[in-house]
């Protein structure tokens, strides 16, 4: 039998409040994929913390190869072989694409003058890139850089480590699907070299597609490892959350009532041009298209997080006038962003405080703030939303990705808006919160909200919209009942390849 060339045995973690890891364990083959799946908070994300050197384990053991390891840092644990690519990049901004790649290892000039190499970095960082088929300037400043892109780039920095254990978290959140293949081949390659990877992903149809073997976290504990060969998605499922989820679109038909919002013209740059749609009360309308189609460019200007070279805005057929995004929040729109934790959190404030961050004219009058009103009404939703949290207080960086998200949706539920704008609302969210928010959609709507609906996952827009909008290369082809639709039909015309249809 083969030696494993990871073993966590054991492992404990605590953290004020709460018990994050439990004699969690995970042992992973060279030359294999192995799926790390659990809800958030499940202790996924901490497990890998500590086998990258970020955490320091309570107890517990972790042998490389049958040895013990010492990963008590993140340079030891590189210099053992292993590389983590995380949900939230860990990149900087001003820095180029080859700078980021080979950010601690820099090439140097000679040994008796050292300066930095940036032209053999740049070649290097080129060849990597061209091995992962990206078309990415290696000089581009990662602030210039797209989600996507910026995604390679980790995956790119990842293979400049040489590394025998390479950690992937949700690294195809943010990816197209010819991306996505790309990645897939890479992987293979990686595999075929013996090279381990941990897999974390909660795209159901990612996990007979990459796995080999997966374990099952929940709770902090580990539930179960097993081939997934020999298991359906509904049984990992079933283990994940502890109960059958059956539908994994839960949409309840929309009861429509009268226009909630309407567009007209919204134009930034080439990015987005004469916008013009329209939501009514209670329906979810999904806008899909590839990445860089400008679907979020285009709630970021009707939002007013970023100024439009024109359009209009009607909320409940008056116009509205949008200057800034607090305009938008009292107008009644609600924004909740692709990047939640750049633009939809501030990150050392508590849970409570994030909460009733876009209501706090709810809460204050001038020179005061109620912090009791303010603790009661963020109760109320962390229950409402189930937010995994020792307290209140809790500061939001501090829980996982998949309860940040939560935080970000409290925020928008407490500001009473009229029309939500989800961009990618459950990205890196784990199949039983996802079917919490449908859930909380569905409740939405029955109230008369209206929905734009962002998403890349097809079967998300397909299977939760009323209506569907499809972008190419900011103009929107598209605008057609969700009974009308196809992947096939919604691929073609996010691609440009099909005709504008627009009922």
């Amino acid at each position: 039998m083969t030696v494993p060339i990871l073993e966590m045995k054991d492992i404990g973690k605590s953290f004020p409040g709460v018990v994050a890891l439990d004699h969690a364990n995970l042992d992973v083959r060279p030359g294999e994929v192995h799926l790390l799946l659990g809800e958030n908070g499940a202790g996924k994300s901490t497990l890998i913390k500590i086998l990258s050197g970020a955490y320091t384990r309570d107890s517990g053991s972790i042998l490389l190869e049958g040895r013990e390891a010492d990963l008590s840092t993140p340079q030891a644990a590189q210099e053992q072989g292993i590389a983590v690519i995380y949900q939230e990049f860990n990149l900087v901004p001003w820095l180029s694409a080859a700078e980021n790649i080979f950010l601690g290892r820099e090439f140097s000039t000679s040994w008796f003058k050292p300066h930095v190499n940036r032209r053999k970095a740049e070649m290097e960082a080129w060849k990597i890139l061209k091995r992962l088929s990206a078309d990415i300037n290696p000089r581009a400043a990662i602030a210039d850089l797209g989600v996507a892109q910026q995604q390679m780039v980790e995956v790119a920095k990842a293979l400049s480590m040489n590394a025998r254990i390479i950690v992937m978290d949700e690294p195809t959140a943010a990816l197209t699907g010819k991306e996505c293949d790309t990645l897939f081949s890479t992987i293979l390659d990686l595999k075929s070299r013996g090279v381990a990877i941990i897999y974390i992903s909660h795209r159901l149809e990612e996990f007979h597609r990459v796995g080999d073997r997966a374990t099952v976290m929940r709770d902090g504990k580990t539930i179960k490892t097993l081939d997934l060969a020999d298991v359906d998605v509904e049984e990992l499922v079933r283990l994940m959350v502890g109960r059958s989820l059956k539908d994994k679109f839960p949409k309840v038909p929309a009861t429509l009532g009268d226009e909630a919002l309407r567009v007209e013209n919204l134009s930034r740059g080439n990015k987005v041009k004469n916008a013009s749609f329209s939501i009514r009360e209670g329906e979810v309308a999904g806008l899909y298209g590839l990445v860089g189609a400008g679907r979020t460019e285009l709630a970021r200007a009707l939002f007013r997080a970023d100024a439009p070279d024109s359009g209009k805005v009607y909320l409940s057929g008056k116009e509205a006038t949008l200057n800034r995004p607090r305009d938008s929040i009292r107008a009644g729109l609600g924004f909740l962003t692709e990047d939640r934790k750049g633009q939809g959190l501030v990150m050392p404030l508590g849970v409570d405080e994030n909460v009733t961050l876009a209501s706090l004219d709810q809460f204050s009058r001038p020179g005061f703030l109620s912090r009791a009103k303010q603790a009661r009404s963020a109760r109320q939703f962390v229950g409402r939303m189930r937010i995994k949290t020792p307290s209140l207080s809790q500061e939001v960086k501090n829980l996982s990705g998949g309860n940040q998200q939560k935080v970000v949706l409290a925020k928008w539920l407490s500001s009473d808006a009229k029309v939500f704008l989800f961009d990618e609302p459950t990205r890196g969210i784990d199949v039983g919160a996802k079917i919490e928010v449908y859930q909380l959609m569905n409740e939405l709507t029955r109230q008369g909200k209206g929905i734009l609906l962002i998403s890349s996952e097809l079967p998300e827009i397909l299977g939760m919209s009323d209506r569907i909008l499809v972008m190419c290369r900011g103009e929107l082809v598209a605008d057609l009942p969700a009974s009308e639709a196809d992947q096939e039909t919604l691929l073609l015309l996010a691609a440009g390849g099909g005709k504008t249809i627009v009922q």
